[in-house]
């Protein structure tokens, strides 16, 4: 068994995870909201992330401050912000873009908080998946008599306590995302 492998797969799930709940919000303003907002620029030729336009600032805790490399798209790029309804206040002020965010209600708190864990879920499963994987390849292994019954074992032991390790990460990362959500 190659735990170098199943180190590296786990860890690019415990990366998709911590990408997939940055564009959760928070009380907190974070250039993960809009970084990935689709824009189409060059008079409807190509569409493009917000994050390869230009700089997200934070400036405010609930404010985000875009400023485009190019200013001849920032009409293209406010038109594209206020269509993907974040639910967010978007001004032109000269050459950068304010996006100021309400206050979460605790109703919605209680949703991102839903949200989150939903995802940790997901996280969590694809972790187990990958543990399943090996292990259907351990046994595999024994069966074509190529693992002692003791060795099967311990390898089945260290690919337990992989997924232990990185099932426990994820619900640490997903804990600290919750006090964010909550946080007023």
């Amino acid at each position: 068994m190659d735990s170098e492998a199943i180190r590296m797969r786990m860890t690019a799930t415990v990366d998709v995870f911590r990408h997939d709940i940055a564009s959760i919000r928070t009380g907190r303003a974070n250039p993960g909201l809009i970084e990935n907002v689709e824009v189409t620029v060059y008079n409807g030729q190509q569409k493009m992330p917000l994050n390869q336009l230009g700089t997200i600032s934070v400036p405010e805790a609930r404010q985000l401050v875009f400023q485009p490399w190019d200013t001849t798209i920032i009409r293209e790029i406010k038109n594209s912000l206020q269509e993907a309804n974040l639910g967010f206040t978007i001004a032109i002020e000269g050459n950068i873009i304010r996006i100021k965010l309400p206050p979460l209600t605790s109703e919605q708190r209680q949703e991102y908080v839903r949200l989150l864990h939903q995802k940790a879920e997901e996280a969590r499963v694809r972790v187990r998946d990958i543990r399943g994987e090996y292990r259907y390849e351990l046994q595999d292994q024994k069966r074509r008599g190529e693992l002692g019954e003791d060795e099967f074992h311990q390898q089945e032991d260290e690919l337990q306590k992989l997924t232990d390790e990185f099932i426990e990460l994820i619900d640490k990362v997903a804990a600290e995302k919750e006090k964010e959500i909550l946080e007023p």
